[in-house]
């Protein structure tokens, strides 16, 4: 096993600064440079009493910290901002080509990290702060989306040869429970077992398979305005493949809705579309 190539300490604050958006790097990088640039230029008390040396020394080498701090800091958050915007631009990249195609397979042949960005950036297309966690240590947790007060957590599973069963699933779940998130989704390229879909019916727990990420990406590339000028045919929306269910919104909230069964009532049994977002939102439609 490959040993994991040691970082500096530039380098983790890069890192952590490109996790949030990149206008935020730049408004951090102004702040610090104001804040150290003002301590670089306060002058140095001279001694006058032989007990104040110890505080002479001490605005000394704060002054010099700030001195080399006021530009070596905010280059550091200005690398991580331009590392911000790149990523971004590279996950539009990403679900417009997943969009803009009318194969059944095109989320194959891509990485496990491409395919996190792509699930990523479509919960964002549909509203939602999306924040990277970076996967096995938090849980399992790949994303953590937040809605007004409310807190989802995703799993991404890129298993296209064989399905996605009810361990993953009751792990997730498991989480939420401890975390204290409002709901999850557990999205795959493949295909879930019935054992898990079982699991998670009747819980604020979404599965997203193939077929169903595949209609997300294309509703949220949709949201964000038309195609490129280049691309001739019909609009993203009609140009889903035919074995690719449409994905309605929520009337009331935009968001997409899924396929739920009844379990009681005079409806039992029957399918209907539910709001993901739920249960912020509890809207219903029935299924055409």
């Amino acid at each position: 096993m490959a040993r994991r190539r040691k970082t500096s300490s530039a380098e983790d604050l890069i890192d952590l600064v490109a996790m949030l958006p990149w206008w935020a790097g730049v408004a951090l990088a102004a702040v610090l440079w104001l804040i150290l640039h003002g301590m670089a230029s306060q002058e140095v008390v001279a001694v006058i009493k032989p007990g104040e040396m110890g505080a002479m020394v001490t605005q000394t080498i704060w002054k010099t910290l700030a001195t080399f701090g006021q530009y070596v800091l905010p280059l550091i958050c200005l690398a991580g901002a331009g590392i911000s915007a790149w990523r971004r631009q590279a996950r539009r990249r990403l679900i417009a080509d997943v969009s803009q195609s009318n194969a059944a397979d095109a989320l194959d042949g891509m990485s496990w990290r491409e395919f996190e960005m792509r699930v990523g950036e479509a919960f964002r297309l549909q509203g939602y702060g999306v924040l990277e966690t970076g996967g096995g240590a938090d849980g399992g947790v790949d994303r953590v989306l937040s809605n007004c007060t409310e807190k989802y957590l995703v799993h991404c599973k890129q298993w296209k040869a064989f399905k996605v069963g009810v361990d993953v699933v009751r792990e997730l779940h498991g989480v939420m429970a401890a975390k204290g998130a409002a709901g999850g989704f557990v999205v795959t390229s493949g295909q879930f077992t019935e054992d898990a879909v079982g699991f998670a019916s009747g819980r604020n727990l979404k599965l997203i398979d193939r077929p169903l990420l595949h209609g997300l990406i294309r509703q949220a590339r949709n949201s964000i305005g038309p195609a490129p000028a280049q691309q001739s045919g019909p609009s993203l929306v009609s140009a889903a493949p035919a074995d690719t269910p449409s994905v309605p919104g929520c009337p009331s909230c935009t968001k997409p809705m899924v396929k739920r069964t009844a379990k009681r009532g005079a409806n039992a049994g029957e399918e209907f579309w539910g709001c993901s977002a739920y249960p912020v939102c509890r809207d219903t439609m029935q299924t055409v």
